[in-house]
């Protein structure tokens, strides 16, 4: 799955366009590096994504194309 989605669908980012836009300012990085809104997401994957002066720092767990909104929360893990 695309990182901007996984953001979305993880409801880590509300939006895609947001999503897709923090990956071009380089805002999320995967395992270290600034990743783009096309990097494939895969279990095991370590994403960062800074919201100004905050860092929120997750695992990913599940990757899935639809999740309710009260299991989103468990496709990723907070580090």
């Amino acid at each position: 799955m695309r990182l901007d989605k996984y953001l979305k669908v993880s409801r880590l980012i509300k939006r895609r366009t947001v999503a897709n836009e923090a990956c071009d300012n380089e805002r999320v990085t995967v395992n270290g590096r600034a990743a783009r809104a096309s990097y494939e997401v895969k279990v095991g994957d370590v994403i960062a994504i800074r919201f100004g002066e905050r860092t929120l720092t997750v695992e990913v767990l599940t990757v899935q194309d639809n999740v309710g909104k009260a299991d989103a929360a468990q496709m990723y893990r907070e580090i």
